[in-house]
């Protein structure tokens, strides 16, 4: 009822009515036949009463009340039906100068941000010290399959790389019919046996906390619990936080990474 007072006749495309209107927006029997649905039908779901709903009419009256996708999707819940998929426009990859200061406000643990395809398109210095993070990481599920830095530094790697294609697999299945999985996933299978074998088969995991280790070349091992955060007015967009496993030194060695000391000891002499 709200959002039908805030809708005129002209943005409708009626006739606004002028001074014989008593209250302000539209009628419910205008948005009844605005939306293709009967007088009553529409003032009993106004009324919340136990009736047949379906997407396509509510999509309808989402069209007439003029809702942002927001309220089209708690218009579902309201209904009683599974909100749709939010809708994420492709173009949006960059981060915000206030997701990268979070993540950079996360040092000196790692932290990174990732896509929709889990592109990796931010991450902190804490994370280039720990995983050798550089511009060649664009993907993150190539880089697991087939960078042999990452592969020789994550411990436990073949038993977590099963996790990771389930994930993945989950990653795609909330953006249905996006050819950008397709080709990423085409294109690591192509170039590791071991990805097209776990992907074949069908394993599917949401993503949440779980345990990683390293096994640094400097400072030895390092022990994470690894976080994916969704963004909620970014949903193309997951922040992974990695925090430092109680009960080890993992903190330690990393504020020694992130020190003047640390930094000189990771510079490479020219070659001669």
């Amino acid at each position: 009822m709200s959002r039908r007072a805030k809708v005129s006749p002209g943005e409708a495309g009626l006739p606004d009515g002028g001074a014989r209107r008593r209250t302000p927006g539209l009628r419910r029997e205008e948005v009844a036949v605005l939306a293709g649905v009967g007088v009553s039908w529409y003032q009993w779901l106004e009324q919340g009463r136990d009736i047949t709903v379906s997407g396509q009419v509510l999509d309808s009256v989402s069209r007439v009340l003029k809702l942002d996708e927001p309220e089209r999707r708690h218009l579902y819940v309201l209904a009683g039906l599974n909100p749709p998929l939010a809708v994420v426009p492709r173009s949006a990859t960059a981060v915000t100068e206030s997701m990268q200061r979070l993540i950079d406000a996360w040092m000196p643990l790692p932290a990174n941000v990732i896509d929709r395809y889990w592109n990796n398109i931010a991450f902190n210095a804490a994370a280039t010290d720990a995983f050798d993070f550089t511009d060649r990481w664009t993907n993150c599920l190539c880089a697991y399959f087939t960078d042999p830095i990452y592969r020789t530094r994550h411990v436990g790697w073949e038993q977590d790389a099963a996790l990771v294609a389930a994930e993945y697999r989950a990653a795609a299945a909330e953006f249905p019919g996006d050819e950008g999985f397709v080709a990423i996933v085409d294109e690591i299978s192509a170039k590791s046996e071991l990805f097209a074998e776990m992907w074949a088969r069908g394993d599917v995991r949401p993503a949440g906390t779980r345990p990683k280790q390293l096994q640094h070349p400097l400072v030895g091992e390092l022990c994470f619990e690894s976080t994916q955060l969704r963004v909620p007015d970014r949903p193309d967009l997951t922040v992974v936080l990695h925090n430092a496993l109680p009960g080890t030194d993992t903190l330690r060695k990393l504020e020694w990474l992130a020190s003047p000391e640390g930094r000189r000891s990771r510079i490479r002499p020219l070659a001669g």
